[in-house]
């Protein structure tokens, strides 16, 4: 397996890209904005140039995985005679189902398809294709090129040849990759989204300030992150959409979003992305200043 197409040039989608270069794959980085491709390569660029400061990497090293990078406009060219196509576009089912349709369509018959869909259900992703058995997911964590999690989760119909193939796949990139079944969220969105939710509603019962809700649980329960500021970090949206599918198929109250999650959302308030969440991030990236909604 040498050619990969990475579908989506946004956060997870150029990180992706980045590590199969940076461990010698030749990458065919997807977006239908070439803006957005151009912003992913500025990325990629910038955290190479940070591993070199780091002397984690060399010179020739951050070159050669920048060559290793061609961006594509058109679907359809940049998935000519790849052996793996990893989809990294927005968390939203309908999408996902119309890309891979067309990726069924234009991908050779040995080509596997594989996303990275943090919650949807690989198994109706899978049905959209002419080849449910080579359909499996790869949930990367953020940030891609340091965290070394790979969740790997079968489809109902994915065969073992296409499991042990991308669990080895995996091991060659410097990850560990960890097999895991078919239910919304997988194991590590099932688990942290009702943390992340939990800690919302703390906040919205008027239990504990913002930062007094991450200090417990950064320094009580030994957290490199608070989970208020996780999901500023991961964006509220992203945290919204998760629930919902885990609600919807679950149908368990104990996924239902808190409705100060959806009404952040719906005004706006997304997190790093969007400049403020629960944090205020006009003036830095880092949740240095509480946002000013929640500020006592």
């Amino acid at each position: 397996m040498k050619n990969i197409a990475v579908i989506g040039a946004g956060t997870m989608g150029n990180g992706i890209a980045h590590t199969f270069a940076q461990s010698g794959f030749k990458v065919n980085l997807i977006d239908i904005s070439e803006a957005s491709l151009e912003r992913g390569l500025t990325t990629i660029s910038r955290n190479l140039d940070r591993m070199v400061d780091k002397e984690k990497i060399s010179e020739s090293d951050k070159k050669a995985t920048l060559e290793n990078i061609t961006t594509y406009t058109n679907t359809v060219d940049g998935v000519k005679n790849t052996d793996l196509v990893v989809e990294a576009a927005t968390e939203n089912v309908d999408l996902k189902l119309k890309i891979f349709k067309q990726l069924d369509e234009a991908c050779g018959k040995a080509t596997i398809l594989a996303t990275n869909t943090s919650s949807i259900s690989i198994t109706q992703i899978a049905a959209a294709t002419s080849r449910p058995e080579k359909v499996i997911g790869m949930h990367f964590m953020n940030p891609v090129p340091i965290m070394k999690l790979v969740e790997i989760i079968r489809g109902y119909n994915t065969s073992d040849d296409v499991t042990n193939t991308i669990m080895e796949l995996s091991k060659t990139l410097g990850k560990v990759p960890t097999e895991v079944n078919d239910y919304p969220g997988f194991v590590a969105n099932r688990i942290l989204m009702p943390m992340i939710n939990e800690s919302i509603e703390t906040l919205y019962n008027g239990v504990a300030g913002v930062e007094e809700i991450d200090t417990v649980m950064k320094l009580g329960m030994a957290h490199p992150m608070g989970p208020l500021q996780l999901a500023d970090f991961i964006g509220l949206d992203v945290c919204l959409s998760i629930l919902n599918v885990m609600y919807d198929g679950f149908k368990n109250p104990k996924y239902a979003p808190c409705p100060l999650l959806v009404n952040m959302v719906q005004a706006g308030k997304l997190g790093v992305k969007s400049g403020e969440g629960f944090y205020d991030y006009s003036e830095s990236r880092k949740a240095e200043k509480v946002s000013k909604q929640f500020s006592k």
